[in-house]
């Protein structure tokens, strides 16, 4: 019989001939990420367990990422606490203010294929499109692993997610990812791998996958998983991946809970519309249906009509000339803010300028991308179109430092999440995009494809 990709990494962790899902195991930690929200109860809990000294103080990353620059009164004190933690402790890998912790700690070399890697964070499942195992969890287990090095897990079963051919023009990673979302539902994949393959995962770029694996927790999973290649060696700084990790695929014996097929030529661009990352539809179906928004309606009780003949739609935003408005556009995050997503969204606002009334915001996921943009000119081009470029690191995904909105309003982001409250108050309207798409709603104030005629005029 043979064995899943997450079945593989765990069995050679831990030295066994093979695992399988459902097995406990106890695996040895390659490396650890914790962020400055969670330092301070990470520091509590260590030392109230006893501990005296971290089992291995080179495998810790410590990133400042969501609370800078500072935007509250108690911001400085978790600064302060993972300062002195790290002195007293020998923590040597600290980033403060480098950017995005999980665009940093596949950039930095932290993980390589095959590692297994926890951090304080769900979003450390991102890794894993490097061939790692990575997933988030709680302080209290992130102290023990910092006095052990080990932790205990359940093998997770696997979804085998195959998609084969070419993406249409326009269509990204981030739509592919919402639509499997959208199929499978927010919790249809709860501590399940999701192993992607295929000829479309293969001409993906790294930076392509980690918008795949980033969000697969969005649908409960464990871990997403792409197998590692050529473009993970280079990635990595690897001249070429040793034997374990070109075994490092699953195999097509092994047993999956599910198999997803999917062809990629059936991709469009999409949107995770309020208030649901599951809630998936067609950008082409939300501009139909704001189009389709009757009086009738309004005497349902779906909105409220404005003198100026414009409605507010509860949980969708304000319909004017029959299109939704867009008041602010984000583009960055841990899902979408590394270089060829600000390239991608820089492509479409080329020659032109936001729609009036709009703020564009641009995060660059890291420092790194922040000087490739600017020497590519990328930077440039997004700035004379008018977005305000920020200092790298969460900003408005965790809705801190800078952007938030108040009720009705209608951001376009490019992030993983679209929670109520998440950007602002609970009545603010989050669509999720990807780049191509929000820069091109940044450019007409409304909610439209690339491909708009709109953007033409």
């Amino acid at each position: 019989m043979g064995a899943t990709l997450i079945e593989k990494i765990f069995a050679h962790n831990i030295g066994a001939d093979s695992v399988r899902a459902g097995d406990i195991i106890t695996v040895n930690v390659d490396r650890v990420m914790i962020h400055d929200i969670f330092i301070p109860f990470v520091k509590d809990k260590f030392e109230e367990m006893g501990f005296t000294k971290i089992w291995d103080p080179d495998k810790v990353v410590l990133i400042y990422d969501h609370l800078v620059p500072a935007s509250q009164l108690d911001d400085p004190r978790h600064h302060a606490i993972g300062d002195a933690f790290c002195e007293k402790y020998g923590v040597r890998h600290v980033h403060r203010s480098d950017g995005v912790c999980h665009q940093l700690m596949p950039e930095a070399g932290y993980v390589m294929p095959g590692d297994v890697v926890f951090g304080t964070d769900s979003h450390t499942v991102t890794y894993g499109c490097l061939g790692a195992f990575s997933t988030g969890i709680g302080y209290t287990e992130m102290a023990s692993i910092l006095g052990t090095g080990k932790l205990w897990v359940r093998v997770p079963g696997t979804i085998r997610v195959n998609i084969e051919g070419t993406l249409p023009e326009g269509v990204t990673s981030k739509d592919v990812i919402l639509t499997i979302i959208g199929d499978l539902r927010a919790d249809g994949a709860t501590y399940q791998s999701l192993e992607f393959a295929g000829s479309t995962v293969d001409a993906m770029s790294v930076a392509a996958r980690m918008t795949m694996t980033n969000m697969t927790v969005e649908a409960g999973a464990k871990c997403g998983l792409c197998s590692p290649d050529e473009k993970t060696a280079e990635y990595c700084g690897l001249l070429e991946l040793t034997d374990f990790m070109k075994s490092l695929h699953g195999d097509e014996d092994a047993v999956y809970e599910r198999v997803l097929n999917y062809r990629a030529e059936d991709f469009v661009p999409v949107m995770a519309c309020p208030s649901q990352v599951d809630k998936i539809k067609p950008v082409a179906q939300v501009i139909r249906e704001a189009r389709e928004i009757t009086a009738a309606d309004i005497a349902d009780g779906k909105g409220e009509i404005h003198k100026d003949g414009s409605v507010t739609v509860p949980g969708t935003g304000l319909i004017k000339d029959g299109a939704i408005r867009v008041d602010e556009v984000f583009i960055g995050s841990c899902t979408n803010g590394r270089l060829e997503d600000l390239q991608a969204a820089a492509a479409v606002l080329k020659g032109r300028t936001i729609a009036p009334y709009v703020k564009l915001i641009v995060t660059p996921a890291s420092r790194k991308v922040y000087r490739e943009a600017l020497a590519d000119g990328t930077l440039e081009i997004l700035a004379k179109a008018g977005a305000m470029i920020t200092t790298p690191g969460c900003g408005l995904c965790c809705g801190r430092t800078g952007g938030i909105m108040t009720d009705d309003e209608v951001v376009v982001a490019t992030n993983n999440r679209n929670f109520l409250g998440r950007m602002g108050t609970s009545k603010v309207n989050i669509y999720l995009a990807s780049p191509v798409t929000a820069a091109a709603c940044a450019a007409a104030g409304r909610i439209v494809t690339a491909g708009d005629p709109i953007l033409e005029r």
